[in-house]
Parts: C-alpha cells; sequence; structure tokens
C-alpha cells in the first residue's frame, strides 16, 4: 500500500469517529505530516480531546494526555529526580512529554510558567531537566487544545507559543445530519476503543520524508515570498510573518499536495493551508485571524 493510500486510510477511520469534520481533519493530518504541532481552539464540547485521540491511535503512535490546569507545574510534565535509598543515587522519571503524541489539554489553564516548559521540547525536540538534555521520542508531536480566550480561567498564549504550533485549526458544531448521527450512534468513547491503527510510527516517518520531497516550482515561491513581502509591509498587520512562518506555509503546502496524491504544489494548496498557519501568527485590527488571513490572500495576485 502507498503512502497516500494509507493516508486516505487513516483519513477515513479519523472520519468515522468525528463525523462532519473533513476538511478540519484534512488540515490536521496535514500539520502532522509536516511535522508540526497542532493547536486546536474551540469552546468546550466539540471534539477537540477526541480529535487528538484519534489521531493519535490510527497513526499507531504512543500518546499520554495531560490535563492543564492552574496548579500544574512544570516537573509534573517534564519529569523530576527522586532518592533511589537502594542504589544512594538520584533516579530521574520522566515526565508525560516523553511520548510521541503529548496532549496538552486546555493548555491555556496552565500558568505561562507551565506553558513555557514545552517551549524547549517543540521546537528542539528535547528538554532540559536538572541539567542534563534529554532527548524526546521520534516521532514527536504536541497536539494541544485550548478554550477561546474569554472564557474564565484562562491564561492566553504568549506570542513566542503561539510560533512553536505549525497550525490552529477549529473544529465548530457539527451540522444537522452530522449531529444527528452522532446523537443516535454509537458512543464515541467506545467507538475509541476498539478503533485500530492504520500505520506505526515508523510508516509516518517514511510518509513524512516522502512529503517534503514534492516539488516546489520557482513561480510557487515567489508566490509564497510576495504573501510574506505584503504581510510586513501592509499597515493592517501589527507584525509580519517570519522566515519560521514561511517555511511553516512551504512544509504545509508540501504536505497539503502530497496527500492529495500529488507531486507539485499548486497555488491552490498554498491557499488552502493559509488560514490554519497564519491565523495565529497574524494580527489584523479588529478582526479574528483567519480573516487576516482571507485578508492577505486577497491583496496577493497568484504569478
Amino acid at each position: 500500500m502507498s503512502e497516500v493510500a494509507a493516508m486516505e486510510r487513516v483519513a477515513a477511520r479519523v472520519e468515522s469517529v468525528i463525523l462532519g469534520k473533513k476538511d478540519p481533519i484534512r488540515l490536521a493530518l496535514t500539520c502532522l505530516v509536516a511535522g508540526g504541532h497542532l493547536l486546536i481552539e474551540d469552546l468546550p464540547g466539540v471534539g477537540k480531546t477526541t480529535l487528538a485521540q484519534v489521531l493519535a491511535r490510527v497513526l499507531g503512535l504512543e500518546f499520554r494526555r495531560v490535563q492543564f490546569t492552574s496548579d500544574l507545574l512544570p516537573a509534573d510534565l517534564l519529569g523530576v529526580s527522586i532518592f533511589d535509598r537502594d542504589s544512594g543515587r538520584f533516579r530521574f522519571h520522566p515526565g508525560p512529554i516523553f511520548s510521541q503524541v503529548v496532549l496538552a489539554d486546555e493548555v491555556n489553564r496552565a500558568t505561562p510558567k507551565t506553558q513555557s516548559a514545552l517551549l524547549e521540547a517543540m521546537e528542539e525536540r528535547q528538554v532540559t531537566v536538572e541539567g542534563e538534555t534529554r532527548p524526546l521520542p521520534q516521532p514527536f508531536f504536541v497536539i494541544a487544545t485550548q478554550n477561546p480566550a474569554n472564557l474564565i480561567g484562562t491564561f492566553p498564549l504568549p506570542e513566542s507559543q503561539l510560533d512553536r504550533f505549525l497550525m490552529r485549526i477549529r473544529l465548530g458544531y457539527p451540522d444537522a445530519a452530522a449531529e444527528r448521527e452522532l446523537l443516535l450512534g454509537e458512543e464515541r468513547r467506545r467507538i475509541l476503543e476498539h478503533l485500530a491503527p492504520v500505520l506505526v510510527a515508523g510508516d509516518l516517518v517514511a510518509v513524512q520524508e516522502r512529503a517534503a520531497t514534492v516539488h516546489v516550482a520557482p513561480a510557487l515561491v515567489d508566490y509564497l515570498q510576495a504573501l510574506i513581502a505584503f504581510s510586513r509591509s501592509s499597515p493592517h498587520y501589527r507584525v509580519g510573518l517570519s522566515p519560521r512562518a514561511g517555511l511553516a506555509l512551504l512544509r504545509s503546502a508540501r504536505a497539503f499536495a502530497f496527500l492529495d496524491g500529488r507531486r507539485e504544489v499548486l497555488p491552490e494548496d498554498l491557499q488552502a493551508i493559509l488560514p490554519g498557519v497564519v491565523g495565529h501568527r497574524l494580527c489584523l485590527t479588529g478582526a479574528p485571524g483567519e480573516e487576516a488571513a482571507e485578508h492577505l490572500k486577497s491583496h496577493v495576485a497568484v504569478p
């Protein structure tokens, strides 16, 4: 079975649990194939946590969930050394961060100190605890969920933290047909318990490597650079897109084209992933990030 066919099976299995959300699921898989971390922002109860669990299971990845709360400490996430009386030495007990998929559930309910414990892990795939640097498993993903910032008891993620997420997506409410199937069908948790993986971790690495080879024409790079340049020069944005954001757009566009079974990136691929990649990086006065992305797309012509 080819890598593309395998990912089609992955998408179909996720869609059997998360009903009526084909586009957000496609973006979530694009993010993971591109090797990035995923932020899912929406109201409580729309399936954010379930989506993260389903993705980890069908991709055959080791999964740990951490419920972020205001009293969660960095050591609860990273691990701590405890004195072992039998050996007379301190022994390090790794925290849940040492897993292939870490679900940071309601990440913006933790304090900024605990949120910042994720920075090194997300950027460098390693953590430094008590002066010793320890590598994290490969592949390694953080899938974080967060509630809208206007809800009680939230600590907004700083820009440096948001920038570590390759994409931010929203699920929204299901349509009437999907919600009816959800109400009358089998409980999602029971379906999840019996869900078989489609891939193993090594398969996903091969998929990522293949996606990274998708061809990008010079004209497409011109279009990408024009989008970045406009975001930096336009007075409508508080701050323009960084070089890291440009790399994120390119990786995501390659992964999106790969999942569509193509060997070359089209402008439509870049436009499709643009809201998810720049929506949490751009700030358009008086408008949410997705509208900032649409504004950017409408003001830069395709070569």
